[in-house]
Formats: structure tokens, sequence, C-alpha cells
């Protein structure tokens, strides 16, 4: 039976509790999504940070624990990081309900997307946590709700986030600006004294080398020195992006990731990599097929239908446990014997070109300016009044009618605004 199953595809066993958190309607910012959870192995607990929308439709995130990482058995009532400063969008979180129509802009590429993210509207999106020696690091995209979501960084001391005294450092930038960059992780260990930082700009994985993680938010930014491209003929094929942060072990760091085929483009898989232990831009071997697909109700039934987002794993005991969004709504996890999981990828081990070198940035992508709207004038929610958007931008729905979002000029509420078709346009 054992040899059996070796010589099939190894793929992640869905917990037959799934979805193990879902969206609570009595809680104001966790109403409506819970998504995209980190996870980190301290204290004999599974520490999961999650994203979580709700009445004001910004994301904001949310904490869950338990000692077997299947079963939660602790959940906290108020969310444990919210935006804060202005890159986040801070003034827009707001226990007062949005009418925002959640709909999601279909695009060609990343370039452009109208940068609504998992049906938000802004805040701080996507987490992924990594120990270092006394800190836990957290990466996460902060959107601003009109500028291009970007990489930030914060971290907190380990036994203030053991023991939830919530100080977390006041967050950075570390992405360029107007360049849509996502999926970023840090790797738990230096390679030749240096941290090494994974990112994601549309459609590969980039790779930086940095000195130290004190950035200053204004004048360094992740470069994109190496890259782990897409595949062609290959289920990520359109894209791939880091899920949750390397791990660790015999054969090499173990590294989850999420992608996107070309030839089946609304639907997000997951699939493991090996990367050199010494020198984490070589990839060692990649599984040939997803390791997991989205096929539960659970991954099929939310905000988005056919979406799979993982940003969080652990090892207990003897198994992996890879902890996943399930269509933008609920929280999820499935497990593997990680050395089965190892053994698959020793199996198709392939030879692969090392270092590849990223062009800049600057040169290799253009940064998207959204159309500006001049003086434009909305209701704001939180005002009860009539007033004039800043930054206003125009979106298009995905039914197609015509929006324009921005900021209250007043308090710095989100605004949003339907359109009417001019004569003669077909709305």
């Amino acid at each position: 039976m054992m040899e059996e199953k070796r010589k099939s595809s190894c793929v992640l066993d869905r917990f037959e509790g799934n979805p193990i958190l879902e969206p609570r309607p009595e809680h104001w910012w966790e109403s409506k999504a819970v998504f995209n959870p980190s996870a980190i192995y301290e204290g004999g607990r599974v520490h999961v940070i999650y994203r979580a929308i709700g009445d004001s439709d910004i994301s904001v995130f949310g904490y869950a624990s338990g000692v077997d990482g299947f079963y939660i058995d602790e959940r906290l009532p108020e969310p444990i990081y919210v935006p804060r400063e202005p890159f986040e969008g801070s003034g827009l979180l707001s226990s007062m309900p949005s009418y925002h129509q959640r709909t999601y802009v279909p695009t060609e590429d990343e370039s452009y997307e109208s940068y609504v993210s998992g049906g938000g509207w802004g805040g701080c999106e996507d987490p992924r946590l990594t120990r270092i020696e006394d800190r836990v690091f957290m990466t996460y995209v902060a959107f601003d709700g009109y500028s291009s979501p970007r990489v930030a960084l914060t971290s907190i001391h380990i036994d203030d986030f053991l023991n939830k005294n919530w100080q977390w450092k006041k967050p950075v930038l570390i992405s360029l600006p107007g360049v849509i960059d996502k999926n970023a992780c840090i790797l738990p260990e230096k390679i030749n004294s240096k941290y090494v930082i994974f990112h994601r700009i549309f459609p590969d994985i980039l790779i930086d080398f940095v000195d130290d993680l004190d950035f200053d938010g204004t004048t360094r930014w992740l470069k994109g020195e190496f890259k782990i491209p897409a595949r062609e003929a290959y289920w990520a094929s359109r894209k791939l992006g880091v899920g949750a942060p390397p791990i660790k072990t015999k054969n090499g760091w173990l590294l989850i990731y999420q992608g996107v085929d070309e030839r089946d483009p609304d639907r997000y898989k997951i699939g493991a990599m090996l990367l050199d232990l010494k020198n984490p831009t070589k990839v060692l071997s990649r599984t040939e097929k997803p390791i997991l697909e989205p096929q539960a109700w659970y991954e099929n039934e939310g905000w988005k239908s056919g979406v799979i987002y993982p940003c969080g794993a652990v090892v207990i005991g003897d198994r992996l446990l890879v902890y996943y969004g399930g269509a933008d709504k609920v929280v999820c996890v499935a497990s593997t014997k990680l050395d089965e999981l190892l053994d698959q990828l020793i199996g198709v081990r392939e030879s692969m070109p090392s270092l590849t070198y990223a062009p800049p940035i600057e040169v290799s992508i253009t940064p998207v300016t959204p159309t500006p709207i001049a003086r434009v004038k909305g209701y704001c929610l939180k005002c009860r009044s009539k007033r004039e958007m800043r930054n206003a931008r125009a979106i298009t729905m995905k039914n197609g009618k015509p929006a324009t979002q921005g900021i209250c000029s007043v308090c710095g509420s989100k605004m949003f605004r339907i359109m009417k078709a001019r004569k003669g346009q077909v709305p």
C-alpha cells in the first residue's frame, strides 16, 4: 500500500473539519470574509494570523490558535492589527456598514486591476510570518485604496507575540512605489550574512538579498535581483507567487507556492518546490502537478470561486500543515507527511539554471498611473454629507459599468460612486 502511494502523485489531504475559520456576522470587522492565513508554530501552539474583511470592506488581521494545528480552540474577538499609516489606508476603517458593490475587476494581467483585492477596498492584506531570533517579522500587502498595492514590513518581540501584547513596530513600505508587488516573505535564516526576501511582481517570484531589515520606507526598496520564473506549458504558466515562508529540511528549503495556468486562468492551485540550502535562488525541483486544486465546496463557494491561496505552513511531528484561504472567504488547512512530499520532489529533481538574474525593476516594469478625475463629488457615509473626493480614480466594474472611487476630503473615509452612462452610451 505504501509503495503504491509513493508511486502516485502525493497530494495534500484536506482536513475533514474544513473550513477551520469562517466569518462571524456578530463581529463587524470580520463579518464578510476571513482568509489567506499565515501560521507559525511557537510555544507548543500553531498561531494563525488571518486576513479579515467586515462591514467597512477594509482588510485587517485577526488571530486564532490551536494545539494540533487542525482544531482551533482560541480566537480573539478583536483584530490584532489594523491600518495605522496612510499607505495602509488609515482612516478608512470604521464599524459603519459599507455600501460598496463587492465585485472583482477582470484584467488580462496585473499591470492594472483597479487594485481591488479579495473584494476589499484597502487595508492590510495577506500576511506572512517569520521568526528570526527574538522577533517575529510580518510582511503583508499595504493598500491605501487607490495607489499600487505594495509590500510592507513590521515586527514584534516573540514574548509580546506569545503574550498577545500586540506591540507591533511602526510599519514601513519596502517595495518600489508605482509597482504592484505582493506575496512577500522572509527566509528564516541568513544566507552569507544577508537576509533573503521573496516577493512577486507579475508574473514571477523575485528574490533580494539585503544587509538588514531596517528599511526607512522612503529611499530604500526591494530591487528584484533574482527571479524564479513561471514555466510555459506547466500548471503555473501564467503566474506564481510564494505561499508560506520556506521551511528548512535536510533536502533543501521547502517552498509552498500558488500558481495560475494560462489555460485555466480563473483557478489558483498549490504546488511545492525545493530550493538549494546555500543558494535559495537555485530551484532543485518543482512538483510537476499541483499538490492541491480547488475542488471542495468551500474552495468554490465564496467571493471568488476556484481560489486556494496559501500564506502559512508549519511542521508538527512528521506532518506538513498548509494553511490557505478558500474562495476568498474562509480559512482551511491541508496536510501530508513531510517525507513523502520530499521524496516526490527528489524524484522529479530537475536541472535548473542557478542565479537567474532579473533586470532592474525600473527598467523591466512600467509603473501604471490610473487616470485621475478632476473634482468629483459623492456621498460620504461617515460624514453623512456630500463631499468632494480626494485622489479620485476611474475604474470599470465587472458588469462593465463605469465607477469612481476615492477618499473623502474631510474625514478620509473611502468613497465610492457609480457613474451614470452618458447619453447615447450603452450602460
